[in-house]
């Protein structure tokens, strides 16, 4: 008998738990109430990396002297980033679209709530309707975290979704928050020809990331003219006309003409109907789950940032094919591979980039475990010298018994690109001598990759 699988959320996880499901056999129905792709996606990630390369492009307009070109200054026209913006979208959520209806997965556009752990009821504008189904599949992502202290209004005080397409570009911007998310706002918006304070809670930006990788990226926010309050939490955010004060609790205060609050998201799990369904959450909201990514509900599997695992689209893009895999029984009779998060690779996209994957340095050094560690500088590489862009390093995490890859980490120009080799090293078990024996194109920066693991 042909199962039934039904998926709430349209984001990575959902899509491809969707794709997969119906390639595997099962009668599927997609139900989104937005966009396809998600919100975090397509109106989080697709938009600010637009802006960050068209800031990255003004950047290096800015330096073409270095290449023995004429210093040109482009000037920045909202209306046209907003349209490259739009089209971009646009494309993709068409092509998912057209993914999903070859593998013939039906899709509706409304909200659907569980109403008990084999039904939902799906509210659309046509009114609502019920299912039933063998399988759900929870997809429904996440939101950016708003303090009660901050009275958002999308205008001067804004959330990461308020913050692009951009109607204007902020003269001053006060960036609360700075993890990935607003490291990344940093660096766009000084790319972009903003005065940029950033509220920095710790003593380094990035305080979970490899301290010398910090280190690069404060230099650069340095060089930009970014204004760094360490130490500081910011307590509350006022707004007298075009200009937003934030006050930090040492006294300290930015003023500037926008502030944007870059501190964490929160899970979509409100409304789901997941009491009716014996689906318990965590005490912040997060739908529990075990390694196949089972609620406490036996049919009912969740993913993506509602899972509060890696907030990452490649993770949430994996977990929906592994659920289909075992919802599907694909699994029956032979071990099922589970997603190992630990081996995930990430990437920030500032200039420099910063990528990493796998055990972190300061990791294994907290819990005493013996490692080798390799670090070659770009200054030494030609393509980087070619570039005019000798910043940063790549690092390699090894053990030094058996000389297999553990991880690693790298700054600089394609680190996002570059970091891919490490991380399938780390997958499948390679050692450093595999990477530093294999032959890479010259001049290239893949080279250091080499060079690090001889």
């Amino acid at each position: 008998m042909q199962k039934r699988v039904v998926v709430i959320g349209g984001g990575p996880a959902g899509y491809e738990a969707a794709t997969y499901a119906s390639r595997f056999g099962a009668e599927v129905i997609l139900i989104e109430k937005d966009v396809l792709g998600g919100q975090a996606h397509l109106r989080d990630c697709v938009p600010s990396k637009s802006m960050i390369a068209t800031g990255g492009a003004m950047s290096f307009a800015r330096r073409i002297s270095g290449m023995g070109l004429a210093e040109v200054e482009p000037t920045i026209n909202t209306d046209h980033i907003r349209e490259r913006i739009d089209g971009i979208q646009n494309r993709l959520e068409s092509s998912i679209r057209s993914g999903l209806e070859s593998q013939g997965v039906r899709m509706i556009r409304g909200s659907g709530r569980l109403i008990g752990p084999r039904e939902v009821a799906v509210t659309t504008d046509d009114g609502e309707e019920m299912f039933e189904a063998d399988v759900f599949v929870l997809c429904t992502g996440s939101r950016p975290r708003i303090p009660d202290w901050a009275p958002i209004d999308g205008e001067r005080i804004m959330t990461t979704r308020d913050a692009y397409p951009p109607d204007v570009i902020p003269e001053h911007l006060v960036v609360v928050g700075s993890g990935v998310t607003g490291v990344e706002f940093v660096h766009m918006f000084t790319s972009l020809g903003s005065q940029v304070t950033l509220i920095v809670s710790r003593q380094q930006v990035l305080p979970n990331k490899d301290p010398e990788a910090a280190a690069v990226l404060e230099h650069d926010f340095l060089r930009r003219g970014v204004r760094l309050y360490k130490g500081a939490r910011a307590t509350a955010v006022t707004r007298d006309g075009d200009e937003v004060s934030v006050v930090c609790n040492d006294g300290r205060v930015a003023v500037g003409s926008h502030a944007l609050m870059a501190i964490g998201s929160v899970p979509n799990s409100a409304g789901l109907g997941l009491e009716a369904a014996g689906v318990e959450v965590n005490e912040h909201g997060y739908v529990i789950s075990d390694h196949n990514m089972l609620t406490t509900a036996p049919n009912i599997y969740v993913a993506g940032d509602l899972s509060g695992r890696l907030p990452l689209s490649s993770v949430a893009a994996m977990q929906g094919r592994k659920i289909a895999e075992h919802a599907m029984g694909l699994h029956a009779g032979r071990p099922h591979r589970h997603i190992e998060y630990e081996k995930a690779a990430s990437a920030i996209f500032t200039e420099p980039e910063i990528a990493d994957v796998g055990l972190a340095e300061a990791e294994a050094f907290s819990a005493g475990r013996k490692i080798r560690v390799t670090k070659v500088p770009f200054s030494t590489n030609a393509k980087a010298l070619i570039n005019d862009d000798p910043r940063g390093f790549v690092k390699i995490v090894s053990d030094p018994n058996t000389g297999i890859v553990l991880g690693g980490s790298i700054v600089g120009r394609h680190a996002a690109e570059l970091i891919s080799v490490i991380a399938l090293a780390v997958t499948a078990g390679l050692h450093v001598q595999d990477i530093h024996e294999s032959l890479f194109v010259y001049p290239s920066l893949s080279e250091s990759l080499s060079d690090a693991a001889e």
